[in-house]
């Protein structure tokens, strides 16, 4: 059985979420629940949530709590979100000012109680 979690329209770039992800891709969730916070990155509180809601989701679905060590991430990935909703200004040379574009993006994370 297969439970998803969604985390859209957060604070962080693709790039440096896709760091985290790689570290906990494949791990059970009580690995990744332990490892996360103890990593140096802010996405990894941000990927700590997705994670826990898609094991509670799966608690849900199986209609019985499930022992984490059981229950597997299969796939987690992460997109670019859209960029022209945040639009900001920083100060450049000569009075100017450029625009500068805060980037989003959204986290998926799929769960699985089999091997």
């Amino acid at each position: 059985m297969q439970a998803t979690a969604h985390a859209n329209f957060q604070r962080f770039g693709a790039r440096k979420v896709a760091q985290v992800l790689t570290q906990i891709r494949g791990k059970s969730i009580l690995h990744a629940e332990q490892y996360l916070p103890q990593m140096p990155r802010a996405a990894a509180v941000m990927v700590a949530k997705a994670v826990h809601s898609a094991a509670s989701n799966l608690n849900v679905r199986a209609g019985r709590k499930l022992a984490p060590d059981g229950v597997y991430i299969k796939e987690v990935w992460v997109g670019q979100g859209p960029m022209g909703n945040m639009k900001r200004v920083l100060p450049a040379p000569m009075g100017r000012a450029m625009q500068f574009k805060r980037k989003v993006c959204h986290v998926t994370v799929i769960v699985t109680d089999e091997r």
